[in-house]
């Protein structure tokens, strides 16, 4: 190969190069990476960690207040649980936040282009499941360490009983507390539909497009950790959003044998992807 051969092939390897760096970091990849401590408690995550985390916010009395969590899929799309959906409010989507009640840099708020609750959705019949919704928003938000994609997993994807997940949100500390003003993490395993089926879990309530986690009567979602995510990391490293928050068991957050159930994502990809 002589010298200009070799230059004129220089461009083209640097092309790949990005190409790889890029769809490599597309999702899934936090350039802060997350704690992945084996505490049974929620606690403090580290900041900007979950960078496709999103707070769902509504609008009262001239204030906007966190309601739901969400997960950052497309530069202009976030998605999260119908049931966080309400036609009498305004909503505002907030990304690259950890703490709630402090500007941060990087932070940014952006308004609804529309909003999408799935048609099978029912308020009255939460156990019928199709508790998913898509947020176009008006603009798309810049990506950035603070601000990065979901992965969503391969259609049909089950986990496996007592697979390793992280929920996260600002929700309530403890049933009935404040929510958090910081970003919490808690390690919640995977309960396969065999164990939260069962009579004395959720029985007939869960569904197969469910998946459920937790369960120990410690950790559990709680209010105001609706329509965010459960993070599970993939055999390649990547993490992927296997859950969206949708119930718990209305005896409180924390309680034995009622784990926390999520809209399985990988039973909805058709839909996500007629959508948008």
């Amino acid at each position: 190969m002589t010298s200009l051969e070799f230059a004129a092939i220089i461009p083209r390897i640097f092309l790949i190069y990005v190409l790889f760096i890029f769809y490599s970091l597309g999702c899934g990849t936090p350039p802060i990476p997350p704690l992945t401590s084996r505490v049974v408690n929620g606690v403090d995550a580290r900041p900007h960690s979950w960078p496709w985390q999103i707070s769902l916010q509504y609008e009262k009395d001239g204030a906007w207040r966190h309601t739901c969590g969400g997960s950052l899929i497309a530069a202009n799309w976030v998605m999260t649980a119908a049931h966080c959906i309400n036609t009498q409010f305004s909503y505002r989507v907030f990304v690259g936040k950890y703490n709630l009640v402090e500007e941060e840099a990087g932070s940014q708020a952006v308004l609804p282009e529309k909003i999408i609750v799935h048609e099978k959705w029912n308020p009255i019949f939460v156990a019928f499941g199709n508790d998913i919704a898509l947020i176009k928003l008006s603009e798309s938000v810049t990506l950035s360490d603070q601000v990065q994609l979901a992965c969503i997993p391969p259609a049909g994807t089950v986990l496996s009983n007592l697979y390793p997940c992280y929920i996260t949100g600002w929700g309530r500390l403890y049933t009935g507390g404040p929510i958090a003003d910081k970003l919490q993490q808690a390690l919640m395993p995977v309960a396969d539909y065999a164990t939260c089926s069962q009579p004395d879990w959720w029985g007939i309530a869960v569904r197969t497009t469910m998946v459920c986690a937790g369960g120990d009567g410690v950790v559990a979602g709680c209010n105001g950790d609706s329509g965010g995510p459960l993070n599970c990391q993939n055999a390649e490293g990547v993490w992927e959003v296997h859950g969206i928050a949708s119930f718990v068991s209305g005896l409180g957050c924390n309680f034995v044998k009622k784990p926390t159930v999520f809209t399985r994502v990988s039973a909805f990809n058709d839909w996500i992807d007629q959508v948008k």
